[in-house]
């Protein structure tokens, strides 16, 4: 008998995996990044990219299936995903996994609560399908990461590996959830494949488009099930063959270890970094350090010139064009620049030290930050080097007009595994980000429903009820299923 593919090994993996045979530790985990998902889901609703997003989703019509937060009425599930899954990496606050840097929530659970919602699905099929979901995509993100090197190939030839890897791991979880067996999950992996995109240049020189990334993985995801379910099929060896997922995107250049080494017995989920702060993750030890200092009593006014060492392969991403990173236009540009994230922390932010009010238009052009940022410096830092990419630390250096040095260093991120935020801090974060679509009564109903998401009957009554704050001010407490055991 020949040696199963790899995309086959995925495929057994996944339909293998219930509820019952995830690790607590793994329940938990995907607990709280529904949680995490939705609150940025609902705070990016804010954005003009967001409602162009669902202003293209309400034109395309079609069948009432899935709920896209925003909209009143149901939108096909394909449709939901997509609008979803641009709310959720919209903001860059979603999670990220090291060393792959990929986002896997934010493609698969709105893929999963989309085509969850349109089965039919319960709350444990779900939980089970976002830890199925988010696996495949780390795993085939890894596969394609360099650890010699220390980088992802995908980013080095400028692909965006979470919408790439996302749209296959999405894909896998939106098949679970559509009844697909082993054999169709093969094909699920085979035909997103084909959908699989996403460039980067947009974290260098700006544009909005990265944000319809987790989106268009989610779309591909829910499409590609769809399709399967159909009759559609796809080629066994698509992810190692010839002309398969790995010769297109990385020149063969992969290790097939990274997919099968411990598949079913080591979960990535746990693992994965919740953001603290709505900006690239790049950036975040860089804010920890600036936040630090001047809870020191560092004031800006007090800054001759300020230099901050990060890893080699992150300086291109927040520190090139050093021009364009200094004189952020827009409140997105700034989410991907060290100088303004560090002008921001030195001057007080919000939030868990910095929040969405800190990344705005108008803070991203205020002159008295602008003044700050045209004294910082974006360098490769040796000690970085070492550390990255298991963590993203930053060595900052300031020296002040009074002649003093001051150097901070961060060689721990915040929100991982070795400095997690407690359960108060992320319930702190979905309340911030929820507050802004959301009543009290509807935020305390969408807590409830993702506390005890393992026990619905319908996943979709988690966010379904999101629209009845437009006509009622109240909700009634969300009543857990008494039958589970």
């Amino acid at each position: 008998m020949a040696e199963p593919t790899l995309s086959q090994q995925l495929a057994r993996f996944a339909a293998g995996v219930s509820f019952d045979t995830l690790p607590g530790e793994v329940i938990e985990s995907v607990r709280g990044r529904v949680l995490d998902i939705l609150g940025i889901c609902f705070a990016a609703t804010e954005l003009d990219t967001s409602h162009g997003a669902l202003q293209w989703v309400k034109t395309q019509g079609g069948a009432p299936q899935a709920t896209a937060i925003g909209i009143p009425e149901q939108v096909p599930a394909a449709a939901a995903a997509f609008a979803n899954g641009v709310l959720a990496h919209s903001l860059d606050y979603d999670d990220t996994h090291l060393p792959s840097v990929l986002h896997p929530s934010a493609s698969v659970i709105p893929a999963a609560l989309a085509a969850g919602e349109a089965n039919r699905a319960n709350g444990e099929q779900v939980i089970a399908a976002i830890a199925v979901g988010i696996e495949v995509c780390v795993r085939i993100g890894m596969a394609g990461y360099d650890r010699e090197a220390g980088t992802s190939t995908f980013f080095e030839h400028g692909q965006h590996a979470t919408s790439i890897a996302g749209a296959l791991g999405s894909a896998v979880a939106a098949g679970k959830l559509s009844g697909l067996d082993e054999r169709g999950l093969a094909d699920v992996l085979g035909v997103a494949a084909s959908m699989a995109a996403g460039i980067i240049e947009s974290n260098r020189t700006g544009g909005t488009v990265k944000r319809l990334h987790c989106g268009w993985a989610a779309h591909a995801a829910v499409s590609a099930a769809q399709l399967v379910a159909l009759g559609f099929t796809g080629p066994p060896t698509v992810l190692e063959g010839r002309f398969g997922f790995f010769q297109a995107w990385l020149h063969g250049n992969f290790t097939a270890s990274e997919i099968t080494e411990g598949l079913g017995t080591q979960w990535a989920t746990p693992d994965i970094f919740f953001k603290p702060y709505p900006a690239n993750h790049f950036t975040h030890a860089a804010i920890d350090a600036a936040l630090e200092l001047r809870a020191e009593g560092l004031r800006p006014e007090q800054v001759e010139d300020i230099e901050v060492g990060v890893p080699t392969s992150t300086v291109r991403t927040i520190g090139d064009p050093i021009h364009v990173k200094r004189a952020p236009e827009t409140g997105y540009m700034a989410q991907f620049s060290a100088p303004f994230v560090i002008a921001a922390a030195l001057s007080g932010g919000s939030g868990l030290g910095l929040g969405l009010d800190d990344f705005t238009t108008a803070r991203a052009t205020d002159p008295d930050l602008r003044k700050i940022m045209a004294k910082v410096s974006v360098v490769a830092d040796p000690e970085c080097d070492r550390i990255f990419p298991n963590q993203f630390p930053c060595v900052l250096r300031v020296r002040t007009t009074s002649g003093l040095e001051q150097v901070k260093k961060i060689l721990v991120n915040r929100g991982g595994p070795q400095r997690p935020l407690s359960f108060e801090e992320l319930s702190t974060k979905f309340r911030d980000n929820a507050a802004r679509m959301l009543n009290d009564a509807a935020i305390t109903h969408v807590q409830q429903a993702v506390s005890c998401l393992e026990q619905l009957d319908d996943v979709g009554e988690v966010i379904k009820h999101h629209t009845a704050i437009l006509t009622t001010p109240v909700l009634e407490p969300f009543p857990p299923r008494s039958s589970h055991v």
